[in-house]
């Protein structure tokens, strides 16, 4: 696959070498590991290539998330490898419910920050969970439950794709073993 022009435009609007990454230095690499997955051919071309420590770590984000989001994003509103897409959608799960790692007295403002950027993309996101696999839309449910959507609309699509997580298991099931 190829680095969209809309990633590109996204990867140019920051300056990564003045953001901490979480791995603890700059985040100048990161545009690079953003083009690495998102050229990988195949599982393997990826492999040993996450956000994971990076963007963030258990939840624990830090100057670099919030751009990092957007990129994110930009990637997901094209087409990506789903591997790609997994490894994207497991970033923003653990990113929605992240926490500030500078411990700044601002309290969770980067959470807040990275929450607001995430929900931006609600309807890329919820295409992905409804047209992707039940992994997709399990992912998906964990993100919007992190959102301020107002009572009925985020019960109402955390239930949609919650059942289509169920739906695709129980068809998945009854694929494999036939009665």
């Amino acid at each position: 696959m190829a680095v969209s022009e809309l990633v590109r435009a996204e990867l140019a609007r920051h300056d990564w070498t003045v953001l901490r990454c979480v791995c603890g230095g700059s985040a100048e690499h990161l545009p690079l590991l953003f083009e690495t997955l998102l050229t990988a051919g195949t599982p393997q071309d990826a492999f040993g290539y996450s956000l994971d420590g990076h963007v963030e770590c258990d939840t624990v984000i830090d100057e670099c998330t919030p751009p990092a989001v957007g990129v994110i994003l930009a990637a997901l509103a094209g087409e990506v490898s789903p591997t790609v897409r997994r490894e994207f959608l497991d970033t923003l799960v653990r990113v929605s419910a992240g926490s500030d790692f500078s411990g700044a007295p601002s309290g969770d403002r980067m959470g807040d920050e990275c929450r607001a950027l995430a929900q931006e993309g609600f309807w890329v996101l919820l295409r992905i969970g409804l047209d992707g696999s039940a992994e997709d839309a399990d992912a998906v449910a964990d993100i919007c439950e992190c959102f301020d959507l107002g009572d009925r609309k985020s019960a109402y699509y955390q239930a949609l794709l919650r059942d289509r997580v169920r739906a695709r298991t129980k068809r998945r099931t009854a694929l494999r073993h036939p009665t």
